[in-house]
């Protein structure tokens, strides 16, 4: 996969247009994430007991891969991502847009 826990991601559709955040959660099977802050909603809950109490959570819900880009972090900017392996054998990713490794 072009994107990893952790990465700086920005969304490039949807109502979060522009967006930028950390990946807290992919789910490769799937072609989802979820973003920091970004693709809010509202989750009605039900009182259990004394554990939790009834109410509305906002959190955050998982969004498809092909609607948020890389952040390089040395250009700053969206960009493309690629693959290529060094002279040591790893395969790495590298930002397409400035030829910089990104891992």
């Amino acid at each position: 996969m072009k994107v990893r826990k952790n990465d700086t991601v920005m969304v490039m559709t949807g109502k979060d247009r522009g967006k930028k955040g950390r990946v807290r959660f992919v789910f490769p099977k799937k072609e989802r994430l979820i973003v920091e802050g970004v693709n809010m909603i509202k989750k009605h809950t039900r009182a259990v007991g004394g554990i939790r109490q009834a109410g509305i959570l906002e959190r955050e819900a998982p969004m498809h891969i092909s609607n948020v880009m890389l952040v390089c972090p040395k250009c700053n900017k969206s960009v493309r991502v690629g693959f290529r392996f060094l002279e040591d054998g790893r395969k790495v990713r590298f930002c397409k847009r400035c030829q910089e490794v990104v891992d």
